[in-house]
């Protein structure tokens, strides 16, 4: 499968990958995505071509490496970072500043389109730079909502100067990522062990629910929901774990699954065929949960690198989804699991996943691109 990777080498550490959102009912596969670093002396944001599409062989292959279109210059690691739309790509930043970026497609640059200086900081009033990381941030334009390391929670609109909400003391400890549950609800997890659920409706600052792991108090780095199935989330700790979450039904995870060696970083659900999932690892790796249809057959094994036999199931009654994810050992059901990075060494920090490509950044300096997912 590794013939179907593209990698570029760009002297940066790459924190962030993310595919540009393609216009609805669009056909084709996606073509531009935008990266972000940390740990450099000079972090940048750039967005990239995936590779020379006029350039297909024969079977429909693409050729050619990922290219630079355009960068700008990113005061602070980047921590997070989603596209607002088309050509919008809001930043949180190590600095607690939280910029919208503009990418400027007819002259190929980007600028910075508008900033929330220290959205996220400590009161510390000793320091004059007293800003706190902005740990995550989610969009749905135009709303923005950011946390970070100081428990705060801030909702943003894109087109207004002021925060349109923010919840102070959301959390004692530092929230590590965010994601929309629904239209008005959120979900944040954080360092000691905690998904919760926020209502932004509610004028009061507490949250609506609050799940946990457990016994030990494993941080949780990463959260993503089902794109079909509100109530089934997924989530990825400091230990490697990945838990899966039926938010209708008790506070502890449906079932957690021993999936990598060190921190999980990101989880991702593909958003159109989630029976398909991604995780990715400072252990160097980056896994593809499998549990569609077809794989049922088979017994569960998991591959160290080569190609997954998976297929795109298209089946119109999403059962075995819910049987697949919310089993108590999913594994033992049906479960193929694909380790796309079977010889990487240093962490994978970043994945994203649209149609049939990813796209992933590591602290290898490097960005991979897979055109061919489900080959």
């Amino acid at each position: 499968a590794m013939e179907d990777v593209s990698a570029k080498f760009v002297s940066q550490k790459i924190s962030r990958t993310r595919w540009r959102p393609l216009p609805t009912a669009a056909l084709q596969p996606p073509d531009l995505f935008a990266t972000g670093s940390w740990d450099n002396e000079d972090n940048r944001i750039s967005i990239w071509s995936a590779g020379d599409l006029g350039n297909a062989g024969l079977n429909g292959e693409y050729h050619g490496e990922p290219h630079l279109l355009c960068d700008i210059q990113h005061n602070g690691d980047v921590m997070d970072m989603q596209f607002l739309d088309q050509e919008r790509i809001v930043v949180a930043s190590s600095t607690g500043t939280v910029t919208i970026f503009r990418h400027h497609q007819n002259n190929q640059t980007l600028s910075a389109n508008h900033r929330w200086e220290k959205a996220h900081y400590h009161v510390d009033q000793d320091t004059s730079c007293g800003g706190a990381a902005c740990t995550g941030v989610v969009c749905s334009n135009p709303e923005i909502v950011t946390v970070g390391e100081d428990g705060r929670i801030n909702l943003f609109r894109a087109d207004q100067k002021d925060a349109v909400r923010t919840i102070d003391n959301a959390d004692s400890s530092t929230l590590h990522a965010v994601t929309f549950l629904r239209t008005t609800e959120i979900l944040t997890v954080n360092s000691i062990g905690q998904l919760k659920i926020w209502d932004l409706r509610q004028q009061r600052n507490e949250p609506s629910q609050i799940f946990s792991l457990a016994g030990d108090r494993v941080p949780l780095h990463c959260v993503d929901r089902h794109p079909n199935q509100q109530h089934i989330v997924a989530t990825g700790g400091q230990d490697g774990m990945l838990s899966i979450w039926d938010i209708r039904q008790g506070t502890m995870p449906v079932s957690l699954l021993n999936a990598h060696e060190a921190e999980m970083w990101e989880v991702h659900f593909h958003p159109s065929d989630p029976d398909h999932l991604f995780t990715c690892s400072e252990d160097g790796s980056l896994w593809h949960w499998d549990t569609s249809t077809n794989v049922s057959e088979k017994s569960s094994f998991l591959h160290q690198g080569g190609r997954s036999t998976a297929y795109l199931s298209h089946s119109t009654i999403n059962q075995s989804v819910v049987s697949a994810w919310l089993s108590n050992d999913p594994t033992k059901d049906r479960m193929e699991i694909t380790n796309l990075v079977p010889n990487q060494t240093l962490s994978v920090n970043s994945l994203d996943v649209l149609g049939p490509c990813l796209v992933y950044g590591t602290d290898a300096e490097a960005i991979y691109v897979n055109r061919q997912l489900f080959a």
